[in-house]
């Protein structure tokens, strides 16, 4: 299968990295496969697959420095210890004095600048010879995960761009909204409105739905809760472009409005905080 077959298959890293952990599992005979970030301080695990022995826990994190993962990123190519508790860079680590022992294969993961994202890594704890269609196919793998988090990374910039914030004027700006309010967009959302809200130091955030042709009760809880986030850190958001019979049946699936300014549109919006529109 080519890498461009491959990348079709993944939505994203994470199912990138759940995807590609097990394709290898039918081809290495190796007890645990893992992907690991770190940010050279940190190394985290991310996604981990086990055979037999559980040998490390998603989410585990250590110092990188004391890692088996800085040594492959050291490396810089593809890593192959047979035995950890004999190779000089690693047998005076923590973790092979935990393990007492075993192999280690490890192949960095980039970011397409080049910088380290983290490592994709093989780890039991018998000592063994791992081959060269072994080294071929970790490296094959890196790869594909290189360009799925270049795809993830070049999405999430687009994103960014259909969620503009609008100054008006100091401590005032628009949010319109467009296109539809699901849950991954929901959370850049809110990324967004907090960094640009801070970043804009606003007390009032005008939140405009007119443009959304497909809100439903889900959407309205994303905007409720946007509302009651800016509310506890100081600031307002007003609502505006929400049709009333979609409001009606929001109400009756007791989501509150309590304390949140709702208005027909923008004009109103920008009303209820004291401004209004000035023709020429």
């Amino acid at each position: 299968m080519s890498r461009q077959q491959l990348l079709k298959q993944f939505r994203n890293f994470d199912d990138a990295s759940t995807s590609i952990l097990n394709m290898m599992r039918k081809f290495i005979d190796v007890n645990t496969l893992f992907i690991a970030k770190n940010d050279q301080n940190i190394n985290q695990i991310v996604k981990v697959l086990h055979h037999e022995e559980q040998l490390l826990e998603e989410g585990e994190e250590l110092p990188f420095e004391v890692t088996l993962c800085k040594l492959a990123v050291d490396h810089q190519n593809t890593l192959v210890i047979p035995d950890i508790r004999l190779d000089e860079r690693s047998k005076y680590l923590e973790v092979t004095k935990r393990l007492r022992g075993g192999s280690f294969i490890g192949v960095p993961i980039h970011f397409g600048d080049g910088s380290n994202y983290g490592t994709l890594c093989g780890l039991d704890l018998r000592p063994q010879q791992f081959t060269e269609e072994h080294i071929h196919m970790f490296e094959t793998m890196a790869s594909v995960l290189s360009y799925v988090l270049e795809l993830d990374r070049a999405n999430r910039q687009i994103q960014h761009l259909s969620v503009p914030i609008v100054p008006v004027v100091d401590g005032v700006a628009v949010l319109p909204l467009l296109g539809d309010i699901e849950e991954t967009r929901a959370q850049l959302i809110l990324e967004t409105i907090l960094q640009e809200s801070y970043r804009l130091s606003l007390s009032h955030l005008v939140i405009d739905v007119s443009g959304t042709k497909r809100l439903n009760e889900q959407s309205i809880q994303y905007l409720v809760n946007y509302a009651q986030t800016l509310k506890l850190l100081g600031m307002t958001a007003v609502l505006t472009g929400i049709k009333q019979d979609l409001a009606l049946s929001a109400l009756q699936s007791n989501i509150s409005f309590k304390d949140i300014p709702i208005h027909k549109d923008l004009p109103q919006a920008l009303a209820h905080i004291g401004l209004t529109f000035i023709k020429n």
